[in-house]
């Protein structure tokens, strides 16, 4: 059975959140992180980086929230079969933790990327339920559980974008991120 290797209030949880999503079977391992079970030589050898969330799937061992996200979409059958739509899913999981991210979460480039980034997002909203259109998909996961920390870790006001107010609650209300999150 596919593990989970996360810590409290990590990126984990948005693993657990697809996983449970898409009902794939899997064991959550929660270290210690304030005791250092990150930096033990067993879970180095899982990811040498330290860091969480990590999975191992059988012999396969996997590190980073993306590539894991991806991994689990190809694996589990729900990634789109054709290779445009593919590129699609994988630009939205890089924006998530590349560009969407740090432009919220670092303070010195918060002011000047939230509308740059928030704008485009609640226009996509105006038109379209999720990412890729009529149905939650793992780029939805991606970007989705960035946009619900916001509200959960900083006080920002999101009243200019309506629509994408609308996509947060709609998704922070799907019972698999209930479950996996919660509100």
């Amino acid at each position: 059975m596919l593990k989970l290797y996360g810590g409290a209030r990590s990126r984990a949880s948005i693993i657990k959140w697809y996983l449970e999503e898409i009902g794939a079977p899997y064991e959550f391992v929660m270290l210690d992180m304030q005791a250092g079970a990150h930096l033990e030589p067993d879970f180095l050898e899982i990811n040498p980086m330290g860091k969480v969330p990590a999975i191992v799937d059988g012999d396969f061992k996997l590190w980073e929230s993306g590539a894991i996200l991806l991994y689990l979409a190809q694996k589990y059958g729900k990634m789109p079969e054709n290779l445009e739509q593919q590129a699609q899913v994988v630009q939205w999981v890089l924006f998530a933790n590349a560009t969407l991210g740090p432009g919220i979460f670092v303070e010195a480039s918060r002011d000047r990327e939230t509308p740059k980034l928030l704008t485009p997002l609640n226009h996509i909203f105006e038109k379209q339920q999720f990412l890729m259109g009529d149905e939650f998909g793992v780029a939805d996961a991606a970007v989705g559980s960035i946009l619900n920390y916001i509200p959960m870790m900083l006080k920002l006001d999101l009243s200019a974008y309506p629509a994408l107010l609308d996509y947060m609650k709609r998704i922070s209300e799907r019972p698999a991120f209930q479950k996996a999150i919660g509100g």
